[in-house]
């Protein structure tokens, strides 16, 4: 199969639909509320306690702005939240291309949405191995999956997503929109990719030194073997 090679896009994208699913809820509900002041419009898309969260701090009124994912996906999460994101109209809505007529028809055909700005920071995987006497089974249900892919998904398809992992960068997304209409230029999802694919590369490699530095014994000692 011949791989999408694109040629045109736009260097404005107009934020419509966001995604929102943080651990670090830092400087969150600034965020969530200078973006409904941007856009009244906007559309942000929610899982479990992040969900809960964005609800309580924003107004009553805003609250028509706000969408579960299960809402969205017709799916419940999993039992401990270990499934919520990945599904097929979530990464339909990341990595189509909208600039591609047979993409747009793959969102139409399931009535997903195209997704413009991902905000995602992951599970505390590096906090929780560095506490004394962490256990492996600790740190193996901290290593978060579906927000890295998310943040892989939006950063690769930077040519209409913005992927923002750092709260440090709420700031400098929301004058970018401010100055812009309520729009983000290539330059700074680009800017935001580069940080995006460190960050995941970074948790990974983390996750990589944390199991090579332990042996079968750190494991075993964890669970009952049947």
């Amino acid at each position: 199969m011949a791989l999408n090679i694109v040629q045109q896009i736009d260097n404005r994208i107009k934020i419509n639909n966001v995604i929102i699913s943080v651990s670090d809820k830092t400087d969150l509900p600034n965020l969530v509320n200078k973006l409904l002041q941007i856009n009244p419009d906007l559309k942000i898309f929610s899982t479990g306690g992040t969900y809960k969260f964005i609800s309580e701090a924003i107004g009553e009124m805003c609250r028509k702005n706000l969408i579960s994912v299960s809402d969205y996906t017709g799916q419940p999460e999993m039992q401990g939240g270990l499934v919520k994101t990945l599904d097929f109209k979530i990464y339909l809505g990341l990595l189509s291309e909208t600039y591609n007529e047979h993409h747009i028809k793959d969102m139409e055909r399931i009535g997903a949405v195209a997704f413009d700005m991902v905000v995602v920071n992951l599970y505390p995987f590096v906090k929780t191995v560095a506490r004394p006497g962490v256990k492996v089974e600790e740190a193996r249900t901290n290593i978060d999956i579906g927000g890295p892919c998310m943040i892989r998904a939006a950063a690769k398809n930077f040519i209409r997503i913005a992927a923002v992992t750092d709260p440090a960068d709420y700031q400098l997304v929301l004058e970018e929109l401010e100055k812009n209409a309520g729009t983000i230029g290539l330059k700074m999802r680009f800017i935001l990719a580069q940080k995006a694919f460190g960050h995941t590369a970074a948790y990974d490699r983390a996750i990589s030194e944390y199991l090579g530095s332990r042996n079968i014994n750190d494991v075993s000692s964890c669970y009952t073997i049947l």
